[in-house]
């Protein structure tokens, strides 16, 4: 099951592309979380949807609002994506074990080993605020993404 709006959000703790550690409740008290999770790096969609981010941070990423991406990749494939890309937020490796924070946020795609486009706003109390699930092919538009932060 995915994680619904009004749910609390499974804790976890992943590297990103710097391999540095970044724990989702370190944000309880001080920030709201937009998490993104994508199939893969490089990708067409993925790449476009993490741009959207890129070219409006500032709404993304600011004092009330933190921003992450996770995939299945590793943390070297986001090093070289992030850098190619010129994302300025974390990129989180969904790695190992395989995919198990999107497992835990029921976005995890067995068939195809990597999460569905699952996107979850996290408020500074930790329950989830916003919530949607798309599959491979299936683009998000982040402008509801700016809409559901608007409305925290």
């Amino acid at each position: 099951m995915t994680v619904a709006a009004g749910e609390q959000a499974p804790d976890f703790t992943l590297r990103d592309q710097n391999n540095e550690e970044f724990t989702l409740s370190a944000y309880r008290g001080k920030q709201a979380v937009l998490i993104i999770f994508y199939p893969l790096a490089f990708t067409g969609i993925c790449t476009g949807e993490l741009c959207s981010v890129r070219d409006d941070l500032h709404t993304f990423q600011n004092d009330a609002v933190q921003v992450v991406s996770v995939s299945v990749d590793s943390v070297y494939s986001h090093k070289i994506f992030s850098e190619r890309e010129g994302y300025q937020f974390p990129l989180l490796a969904d790695f190992w074990p395989h995919g198990a924070v999107a497992q835990l946020y029921g976005v995890f795609n067995e068939d195809a080993g990597f999460a569905n486009r699952g996107t979850f706003l996290v408020d500074r109390t930790g329950v989830v605020r916003f919530a949607e699930l798309n599959g491979p092919g299936e683009g998000r538009d982040a402008q509801t993404w700016r809409d559901a932060i608007a409305a925290l």
